[in-house]
């Protein structure tokens, strides 16, 4: 985890980004510039945490993101994004931590479509 990527503290959302067996993989999507996709997001104003995998492998490339003490307050879980390949949802993404994410903001555009519920166990592993 970068120094960045540290210092903005928890008045912003988390995301969770899987970069494992599949997600973040060129073998599996050739056509996602998988590291320009990363470094979009790290400028998104969110804490961004790399994991190894999210155990949702048919969903990739899988982002979480987890709302704020505000968005918390106000009942926001987090939130599991799975399809996140194009820049047009990463666009969407940044957007709606711009907006404060979960809790603070509806999801812009059509990310609300590409939300879904993993396991619980798959959950509990991810300690979200």
């Amino acid at each position: 985890m970068s120094r960045r990527t540290e210092d903005r503290g928890p008045a912003t959302p988390m995301l969770t980004v899987c970069r494992g067996c599949c997600c973040g993989r060129t073998e599996k999507h050739p056509d996602v510039d998988h590291r320009a996709q990363l470094e979009t997001l790290q400028r998104a104003g969110a804490r961004v945490r790399v994991v190894d995998c999210l155990d949702a492998c048919e969903r990739s490339n899988v982002v979480v993101v987890s709302p704020t003490p505000a968005g918390r307050a106000a009942g926001a879980r987090p939130v599991w994004l799975g399809g996140v390949l194009d820049e047009e949802t990463t666009a969407e993404v940044v957007q709606w931590v711009a907006d404060g994410g979960p809790g603070v903001a509806e999801p812009p555009g059509f990310l609300d479509i590409q939300v879904f519920s993993p396991s619980r166990r798959t959950r509990a592993e991810a300690e979200l």
